[in-house]
């Protein structure tokens, strides 16, 4: 009887959430705390509330409104965590120390799991409900719609725990039918190997976006069939192995790899419903509310609203590019730094991604674009003043981006290039109209390699490029088993950058510039245009010797470039770049104290 009534509150508090936004709405309801699982799901909307408070685990402080987004993908070869190394808090995460009293390891855990709880719920009783095979065909429709979110929405919260701590207790039925709660681990693969068996379901059950009668919050088809392509690409990949304590990739590999490039395949013959957005910036203007996503090529976002911690996110508040707490935006950004060195990835003439990417100014207190040094580079595709939210407000309504077609793109020319052995033209164009589109339409983007090894670097180059700052470059080179690897050559190039050696020999010095008056309004590539440099414009300034003679006068402000890199920023226990990073170790997090404290069947592996 306990159990059943822990159902009837859960839903209870997911439907009072619901119905509170409309006085008319809870005054024809019924008692929430009478209601039975049976009559919640014998009645679309009482269906709908609960996958909504499913959609609900998805964002706030805990999961992709800040944590989870923005402090469990640090650090690779592209960003890392702002700050001074300390075992028990961000830092602790992103330098790769975090002690399994990091607090910060405890509620996003415990959030994941309460997603697949409610979750477990949902896929249980929809298929049992009467609605479901009874009722009319457009409630039937609906139902299957509820379903497949649940299915697809359940695989999502597995796929972050997996990557970010290996086995886990497995659980895919409500915690009322459960004879003991207290389970073991079970072995990633497995619990990938369900994943992908209900995505599969899943993108049967879902309508493509045109089709939804949902916002783009809401998963669709896309969302599904790029998300079974993603969870393929894992399971394929390499993983920290519970049993060896070792980077492994199981033999079958390829099987999986089949099933990305077939389900991007899919995604890619629908063009009506997925392509990419022409212009790179405005993806990201749009999640903070900015224009529309008309090739739609955001597959699938977590939405933010409400102005709390809970719904919420810290996105450009806590991330982002710097904006001065006097500026006219109010405060925001700088709690992720770039690598200096990933500047100089992108093509210095052509890829339009770099000044989207990378904040190389902040706004100042006078609402200037003043330029900062190169220790002080932020991940710019989030900014304070891309919203419309100003003052001293913490949550800004900024959405996370799950899945891009992009993405899509890149994982089908990997997994094309992986099965058959050299990539095929298909694969091949789809690299290059990611290129394109970087390069503005221009047809020249440089040669692709023709071979399987060549290409695959390629691939993992242009993925650096397309993605930073989206919390995807430590997952894609922990699959790959490059994490050490990239992690090390970052800092022999941090090492180059700052004796201006080798391909950073010519790089200055120092910066000297103008701060000119910030206008949101316009390009990225247009604002850094607008700001006066000595010495020439943005093509030559950056890559060229610090002028003999500093300029004169009080307008030009200097920034340190080359001189702002020092071996404390390179390898140093507060502050170095990965520091604590261990191969076949470091590659997943501790499990928190408490988490095992309540579940004794678990054990704290991998080394720790």
């Amino acid at each position: 009887m306990k159990k059943i009534n822990h159902i009837k509150q859960f839903f209870g508090i997911v439907l009072a959430l619901f119905f509170s936004s409309s006085c008319e709405d809870v005054l024809d309801v019924e008692n929430n705390a009478t209601v039975s699982e049976q009559a919640v799901f014998n009645s679309l909307s009482y269906t709908n509330s609960a996958v909504v408070g499913i959609y609900n685990q998805l964002i706030g402080d805990n999961a992709y409104g800040n944590r989870i987004s923005c402090l469990y993908p640090q650090t690779a070869d592209d960003f890392k965590t702002s700050g001074d190394y300390n075992c028990n808090d961000r830092r602790g995460i992103g330098m790769y120390g975090a002690c399994s009293s990091n607090v910060e390891l405890n509620n996003p855990f415990k959030q994941l799991y309460t997603g697949i709880e409610r979750a477990n719920i949902c896929i249980k009783y929809i298929p049992l409900s009467n609605l479901y095979e009874n009722g009319t065909e457009e409630e039937k429709a609906m139902m299957r719609i509820h379903y497949g979110e649940a299915l697809t929405l359940r695989a999502q919260f597995y796929h972050e725990l997996l990557r970010n701590w290996g086995d886990l207790p497995a659980q895919f039925v409500p915690s009322a039918d459960m004879q003991d709660l207290f389970l073991p681990k079970t072995d990633r693969d497995e619990i990938y190997d369900q994943l992908l068996e209900d995505l599969e379901l899943a993108s049967e059950l879902l309508p493509w976006r045109t089709e939804s009668p949902f916002q783009n919050v809401r998963v669709t088809k896309g969302t599904a069939k790029g998300l079974r392509a993603r969870i393929a690409l894992a399971r394929g990949g390499y993983a920290l192995r519970r049993e060896t304590n070792m980077m492994e990739r199981k033999p079958d590999y390829l099987d999986f790899y089949r099933i990305a490039m077939q389900e991007c395949k899919e995604i890619m013959a629908r063009r009506d419903q997925h392509n990419l957005n022409p212009d790179y910036e405005s993806i990201f203007r749009y999640l903070h509310g900015q224009g529309s996503d008309p090739t739609g090529e955001i597959l699938f976002e977590v939405g933010a609203f409400g102005g709390n911690s809970k719904t919420d996110s810290k996105l450009a508040y806590y991330n982002g590019m710097v904006h001065n707490v006097n500026s006219r935006y109010g405060r925001g950004g700088g709690g992720i730094e770039a690598t200096p060195t990933y500047f100089y990835e992108f093509d210095s003439i052509a890829d339009v991604r770099r000044d989207v990417t990378l904040a190389i100014y902040e706004v100042d207190k006078e609402s200037k674009a003043s330029m900062v040094s190169a220790s002080g580079f932020k991940d710019g595709k989030f900014r304070r003043s891309w919203t419309n939210i100003t003052g001293t407000s913490q949550n800004l309504a900024v959405n996370w981006p799950l899945l891009r077609f992009a993405d899509v793109l890149l994982m089908y020319a990997e997994a094309d290039n992986e099965v058959n052995g050299a990539p095929s033209a298909d694969a091949v164009n789809a690299l290059k109209e990611v290129r394109q589109r970087a390069y503005a339409g221009s047809s020249d983007t440089g040669v692709i390699p023709a071979d399987k090894q060549g290409f695959f670097d390629a691939i993992v180059k242009e993925r650096l490029l397309e993605f930073g700052g989206e919390g995807i470059r430590k997952y894609d080179l922990i699959r790959w088993n490059l994490l050490g690897t990239k992690i090390a050559e970052t800092r022999d190039k941090l090492r180059q950058f700052m004796d201006g050696t080798g391909r950073y020999s010519n790089v200055p010095e120092f910066i000297y510039s103008i701060p000119e008056d910030y206008d949101a309004t316009v390009s990225s590539g247009e604002m850094i245009n607008r700001i006066e440099f000595y010495g020439g414009g943005t093509e030559r300034v950056f890559f060229f010797p610090t002028p003999a003679e500093a300029p004169e006068g009080e307008d030009y402000v200097r920034v340190s470039w080359r001189d702002a890199i020092n071996e404390d920023l390179i390898n140093s226990e507060r502050k170095g770049w990965a520091q604590y990073f261990e191969p076949d170790h470091k590659e997943l997090f501790p499990l928190y104290d408490e988490i095992l404290q309540q579940n004794y069947n678990l054990t704290q592996d991998y080394g720790y």
